[in-house]
């Protein structure tokens, strides 16, 4: 079975016509899926830049990347399960457009960097936790996070501008 198949199912299934027929329940889903992208940036963006070198208050990288983290999964994992409702609403139409391929390669390359970052740096935390300017690799994964997360939050905004449902 292609990829395209399995997309025609999904948007063909009563689940789907759910979501998209009801006058209320995108919007919703979209609303949660909105707020959740936001404290997913939101926090991811607090230790960019303590990662870039801005001060935290009274704390350390580590102690920071400790406390925000729960907060930035349990956000993403929302995020996650909201996208997946919105994507399967018109899974055909969101398949074809440029800008939702783009985002998900982008959320997967922000992914890798912060694979790489926890693989390099992180590892030393201890030898650079409170030290200002953070090591050169610890500032190169906090700018290139924060600009790939950037990209996510102006390409999902952007779908909504070129997303037709005639491909």
């Amino acid at each position: 079975m292609s990829l395209e198949t399995l997309f025609q199912q999904l948007y063909d299934s009563p689940f789907s016509a759910t979501i998209r027929e009801n006058t209320a329940l995108f919007p919703w889903i979209e609303s949660f899926h909105v707020l959740a992208i936001t404290l997913v940036f939101g926090t991811i963006s607090i230790v960019d830049l303590r990662l870039i070198g801005y001060p935290s208050h009274r704390r350390g990288a580590r102690q920071l990347i400790i406390d925000l983290l729960p907060f930035t999964w349990a956000a993403f994992a929302v995020a996650v399960v909201s996208g997946s409702l919105l994507f399967a609403s018109n899974a055909v139409a969101y398949s074809h457009n440029d800008q939702f391929q783009w985002k998900m390669l982008t959320i997967i390359a922000a992914g890798n960097n912060m694979a790489f970052f926890h693989l390099t740096a992180y590892r030393r935390i201890v030898d650079w936790d409170d030290a200002l300017p953070p090591p050169l690799a610890a500032r190169i994964a906090g700018v290139t996070s924060l600009a790939l997360w950037v990209l996510v939050v102006f390409l999902g905004r952007w779908i909504g501008f070129t997303l037709s449902v005639f491909f």
